[in-house]
């Protein structure tokens, strides 16, 4: 002790320095933002779902949460920038179904889906809506069906990238109903969905958030649903199902994703956190508006949700000789 320090005042200056010590880093990650990555551009349903739970779950954390873009190469840029990064819970991966599905059409990846990554939650789900630009004349699935049987040759689907679950539901129709209609890729919903009202293809398959605007300017015709029932915004549009392909079911899903080597503690906080924003009652509305289901499960849910994707997909494709290649 310096002599020339009263001992209170020497007292209460070591513990402040203890404190700094034991708080000072915590505190200070308070001021650093969570990056939440989404694997696709904006207007496209991961970017709209992550946008749409950004306020509240800022509010939880306590801190800044900002959504960060990074498309390309079907999801596996955003993924693999993910995987690198520190495992501090701050740089999250907002994934959609084509993470359980890029293993299975890609032969090498960058990052591995299964060791690479620990589950927060299985966010929300949602089926596709079966859009149509105004030149398809048909009025619902089973016309357009017809329509695509008499001229086979003219219509395309935009999907959001080869592999991705838009591909897969719409590869799974064509097959059952017999009829070629051809597949043409892009970059994510917000393009997919510009192909379609440019008429450079007739049909796309996204979700209800991300066709709303456009459906209710009367820019885009939906023709069916692929969930087990209609949604409650769209209450004239029958399922698949009813269009003439019993039992048929198929969703879409968003997925929360931290680098495996992320501490449990970490985890199990972020878990919560993500529950406790997804179940809030403004957060649950907005979503339930959009079309989204909110599943908001543990992480172990959302890492089993994976692999049960991973394995029936990669079931019909083996089975029907799908090829995936870009």
């Amino acid at each position: 002790m310096n002599p020339t320090i009263p001992r209170r005042q020497w007292l209460g200056a070591t513990l402040a320095l203890c404190l700094s010590g034991l708080f000072g880093p915590a505190m200070a990650d308070n001021d650093t933002p969570v990056r939440l990555i989404v694997t696709f551009p904006p207007g496209g349903s991961t970017d709209i779902a992550a946008r749409t739970f950004q306020p509240r779950l800022a509010e939880v954390l306590g801190r800044a949460v900002v959504v960060e873009n990074r498309p390309g190469a079907a999801s596996q840029i955003a993924t693999q920038f993910v995987a690198n990064s520190a495992p501090d819970g701050n740089t999250l991966l907002v994934s959609f179904d084509s993470h359980a599905i890029n293993p299975i059409a890609k032969a090498k990846l960058p990052y591995d889906t299964f060791k690479d990554f620990a589950g927060v939650t299985l966010a929300v789900r949602f089926p596709l809506v079966i859009g149509a630009s105004a030149s398809v004349q048909a009025k619902d699935l089973r016309g357009f069906i017809e329509a695509a049987r008499q001229q086979p040759a003219k219509y395309s689907y935009a999907s959001t990238g080869v592999g991705s679950m838009n591909q897969l539901v719409m590869e799974d129709i064509k097959r059952k109903a017999g009829v070629s209609v051809l597949h043409v890729p892009f970059g994510g919903g917000g393009p997919a969905i510009q192909a379609v009202l440019g008429d450079v293809s007739q049909i796309t398959l996204l979700s209800y958030a991300a066709l709303k605007g456009q459906i209710a300017a009367g820019k885009i015709k939906p023709l069916a649903v692929t969930g087990a029932s209609r949604l409650p915004d769209l209450p004239d549009v029958p399922t698949v199902a009813e269009s003439g392909f019993p039992g048929f079911e198929a969703y879409s899903w968003i997925g929360i994703f931290a680098p495996s080597a992320t501490p449990a503690e970490a985890l199990a906080k972020l878990t919560k956190d993500f529950q406790t924003t997804l179940n809030s009652p403004d957060v649950h509305r907005k979503l339930t508006q959009l079309g989204f289901e909110v599943m908001a499960t543990d992480g172990p849910g959302v890492d089993r949700h994976t692999r049960q994707e991973f394995e029936r997909w990669g079931n019909f494709v083996r089975a029907t000789g799908l090829k995936l290649n870009d």
